[in-house]
This record gives structure tokens, sequence and C-alpha cells, in this order.
């Protein structure tokens, strides 16, 4: 059931302008809900400890803040987590955003797919892409296999644009990789990702600038992001640590007065990003070499 009272009545009168995304962005991350139905050892969300607020905007508002936005095609508006779908407003969300914005879901699986089939048309997320809308991540510890594929092929069967997404984390590589097989033996696509972080006393990960997730170092630095970054709170942050750190904002999505700003901002954390912000990854276009922040040093 909907909340009938937004936690942001202030801004509930006022007309709001368009948001349009520089051309120089590569990401539009909407993290409607930070908890979560699993427990993985190994969560990103929880590097260095990130803290997370427990409210969230309602549905109305959520609609309300992404249908402001003008993107481009190739740029879609990602619902994540957390798990997205534990949002009470979730379905509402999707199906009263405007029909011209894309979408695209990361998930763990574990809602009602049959409600979802049936309350959500597969056009309504299908697009043209190098990876599917809905990309699911499949955690060995927490998730039971043969459900999930269950889960995956009835959606495919329905008319979504599904694939399973798993981390390499050192215990599972072999059970990911053995998957991967199954799965492709399914017509299933599945695909793995780099593990992020630290595991008995090792980092793991491909970095743009290394010494950044050392937490070693502070130095203060110029910071310039290519992702529009929105916490459940509907807060724009300049990058995830700010956002799982719970930093000073740049914004909030229903300020009529907010606008993007493709500039350097300063600083004062580098030495503790996130490895997010700083891994070498594949862009929108399934491209690798792409980094989400460009990071300038004062000269000593």
């Amino acid at each position: 059931m909907r909340k009938k009272q937004s936690i942001l009545d202030f801004f509930k009168q006022a007309d709001l302008s368009e948001i349009k995304i520089p051309e120089t962005y590569n990401y539009i991350a909407c993290f409607i809900f930070m908890g979560c139905n699993l427990k993985c050892s190994y969560c990103i969300n929880h590097y260095e400890e990130g803290k997370f607020l427990k409210m969230i905007m309602t549905g109305d508002d959520w609609v309300r803040a992404i249908n402001r936005i003008r993107s481009r095609d190739d740029v879609p508006v990602t619902f994540g987590g957390g798990e997205p779908s534990l949002h009470p407003d979730f379905i509402y969300i999707i199906n009263h955003i405007r029909k011209d914005i894309n979408i695209d879901i990361l998930t763990n699986l574990q809602f009602d797919v049959d409600e979802f089939i049936k309350k959500v048309d597969p056009e309504r997320l299908n697009r043209i892409a190098p990876y599917a809308p809905i990309r699911v991540s499949y955690h060995p510890q927490q998730m039971d296999l043969n459900k999930t594929i269950k889960k995956v092929l009835k959606m495919q069967k329905a008319g979504f644009k599904i694939g399973l997404y798993g981390v390499m984390h050192p215990l599972q590589e072999k059970h990911i990789l053995d998957v991967q097989g199954k799965c492709k033996k399914m017509n299933i696509d599945f695909r793995t990702k780099e593990f992020l972080g630290e595991y008995k006393g090792k980092l793991y990960g491909t970095y743009k600038y290394p010494e950044a997730v050392s937490m070693k170092v502070k130095k203060n630095v110029l910071c310039r992001t290519t992702e529009l970054i929105m916490g459940p709170t509907g807060h724009v942050y300049k990058c995830h640590s700010d956002f799982y750190e719970r930093r000073v904002p740049v914004g909030h999505i229903l300020d009529p007065e907010f606008q993007l700003e493709d500039i350097y901002r300063e600083c004062a954390w580098f030495g503790h990003c996130n490895p997010c912000d700083i891994k070498v990854k594949t862009n929108r276009l399934q491209i690798f070499g792409h980094t989400s922040v460009d990071i300038k040093f004062f000269k000593k």
C-alpha cells in the first residue's frame, strides 16, 4: 500500500524545472531502498562500514522527481539498493514514470515474480542495449540457485530481458564459473563481476587510483563525477563514498532550484573512496576502460 503522506511537503507545491543529464554522464543511480533481505559477507555497500538512512521517499515523490529528468536513450534510470523491490511503491514507481524514460533494475530477484509479471509490461523495461535491463545479482551464500534460475526463466518466458551476474569473490570463483557454464546451456546470460575490496589482507579489483581505496591516506583533491547518484531520501551525492558515509549532499532531486553541474568539486576524503567510484570498468556501451570519477591532484 502506497504511503499518502510525503516526507517532502515543503517541495510539494513547487514547479520543477527539467534536469538535463550532461553529455559526459554515463549512469543514473536511483537508490530507492537501501535495506536488503540478504546478508552477504562481501557486500560492497558495507565497505568502510557505510551508514544508511532508514527514511525513504514515497512513490509519488520518486515519480515526480524522476519525471523531471531529461536523459538520453542510452543512459537509463537504474533502480538499485540495497534491494529496490523492497520499496513499498516499487511497481507503482515503474508504472508511473514517463514512458520515454528508460529503466534498468539491479535486484536479487527475491520478490514475487508472478506479481511483477502481472503488473508490469515487459516493454516498459525492454530496450536496445548490450546488456539486460533487469540484472540479477546471484549470491551463493544467500540464494538458492535452482529457485533463482526458475524465476529467471519465468521472467524470460513472460517477455522480460533479464540476466544474471556473479561476484568473483575468492571463496566462490569456481562455483560462479560453473554456474555461468550451466546458464549458458539454458540460454541465460550470466556475466561475472570483479570482487571489490579486501580479503585476507589482499586488495581485489582494478582501480584507476589504487591509493584512493587504501584507507591509509587522506588527501584533498578535486573530483568530477560522471554519475547522478540519488539516495533513498532523494538527496544527490557527488560520489558513492559520500552517499554511503552520509556526508553532505550536493542537493536534493526535488529542490526546484537543483541542477546538475559538470564540474570538479573539492573533496577531503581521497584515500577513503568507495571502490565503485574508482574501479576501471565497462561503460554504458560495454566498452572497457571507464572510471566513474576523474580526479585532479593539487601540486605540492
